[in-house]
């Protein structure tokens, strides 16, 4: 009998001269593993790629805002409900609304307090300090109890029930977006979220080099007379074929979400729904650093995704020891068997007889052993097929 359900997703993805994540001096992240400078794309980049994607594919309603300015979001909200109450008096409303939420500062950043003094403007709305993370049904809960106590709101937010309620709707009916990647609140540790998606560090499987590129801009209304360019500069980028890895803990994905309650569907569709909105959305992203230098638009080559009984399961120890291009070149065809011969190695050795395996490749250099598990043609098939093992794997389990 097993405890856990864990989705995990290893993806294979060959990236042309790009700069997706820069660091502190504008150049690709990188990073030594196996003794040799790699390529790095950094998780938090990729998650927000992910979230980014759920955007158009997903209703709005099922998603949620991280931002600090969360008090002129909900201010929006409790106008929308009630139009007497606007401006600064909304923003008031939403300010103590969110404190007594989260139990966070909300008040007008002091710099721009002091810039609209000096420049004679209305005071700014007040922000939080830190990124709030809230998602669209906890902002109409929230917007709704604003506007029933906005006639002296600090005397309704001091109330019991009232903080309670508060708190509660902060804390129930999360979205996809939060439930997959959580939410920290400093000051109210009781309504943190735990994230349910753990995404590495994409990284190279060979060794990369950074390159610079130099620029010339030339002025389109430079005479003849004045020979030379309108600016000069450098970019820095690097190409890779990259492993990526992401892990999906099902069963906290499941509190997070809570259970379908609508007699005509399965408990588990919520679960459903988030683990294909997450697959789609990790296999396609792409942090878009540099995107309109480089047009890297690219797409994965091999999509290995496993539903385990166990603990995740990283394959980047296949590519500890980096890979070299053949004498045609090209790193993709040796990673992918390389990744091919690894992985039943493992399995093998630790055993896991309840995996269930899915396979999407582009062929031909990624064909070798392809009775790592079942191939799908294609990433819709793969999503659906994950998402009904998932919710199957949920409701024999109760």
């Amino acid at each position: 009998m097993t405890d856990r359900l864990i989705l995990d997703v290893h993806v294979l993805q060959n990236v042309p001269p790009s700069n997706l994540n820069r660091d502190d001096t504008g150049a690709p992240k990188s990073a030594v593993y196996g003794g040799v400078t790699r390529a790095r794309v950094s998780s938090q980049a990729w998650k927000r790629a992910t979230r980014q994607y759920f955007n158009g594919r997903l209703d709005p309603s099922e998603l949620g805002v991280r931002t600090k300015r969360v008090a002129e979001l909900l201010a929006e909200r409790i106008t929308a409900l009630d139009p007497s109450i606007a401006g600064a008096q909304a923003w008031a409303v939403a300010a103590e609304v969110l404190r007594t939420a989260t139990g966070s500062k909300i008040e007008p950043p002091k710099r721009k307090v002091e810039a609209a003094k000096k420049n004679g403007d209305p005071d700014p709305a007040p922000e939080s300090s830190y990124l709030l993370f809230l998602s669209a049904r906890q902002l109409d809960g929230l917007a709704e109890l604003g506007v029933q106590g906005a006639g002296d709101i600090k005397a309704f937010c001091k109330g019991k029930d009232n903080k309670a309620r508060a708190k509660k709707i902060a804390d129930t009916r999360h979205s996809v977006d939060i439930a997959l990647f959580g939410r920290m609140v400093a000051d109210t540790a009781d309504i943190n979220v735990d994230a349910a998606a753990q995404v590495a560090h994409a990284l190279s499987v060979h060794r990369v080099e950074t390159e610079s590129d130099y620029f010339t801009a030339v002025d389109d209304r430079n005479s003849g007379a004045e020979p030379g360019a309108g600016m000069i500069g450098t970019v820095d980028f690097n190409s890779a074929t990259l492993y990526r890895y992401a892990a999906l803990d099902i069963d906290l994905l499941e509190r997070n979400l809570g259970k379908g309650l609508d007699e005509d569907e399965s408990p588990a569709t919520p679960v459903r729904r988030a683990v294909e909105a997450f697959l789609d959305g990790f296999v396609c992203s792409l942090p878009t650093g540099k995107i309109n230098t480089f047009g890297n638009h690219t797409l994965p080559d091999a999509v290995v995704v496993k539903l385990r009984g166990s603990r995740p399961v990283s394959f980047v120890s296949a590519f500890e020891r980096p890979v070299r291009a053949d004498e045609f070149g090209g790193h993709m065809e040796p990673a992918w068997a390389r990744l091919a011969d690894y992985i039943p190695r493992v399995e093998g050795a630790y055993g896991d007889e309840a995996t269930e395996t899915w396979i999407l490749h582009l062929g031909p250099v990624t064909e070798k052993d392809s009775a790592l598990g079942t191939e799908v043609p294609s990433l819709t098939r793969l999503v659906e097929t994950a998402g009904a093992a998932v919710a199957a794997r949920l409701e024999r389990r109760g």
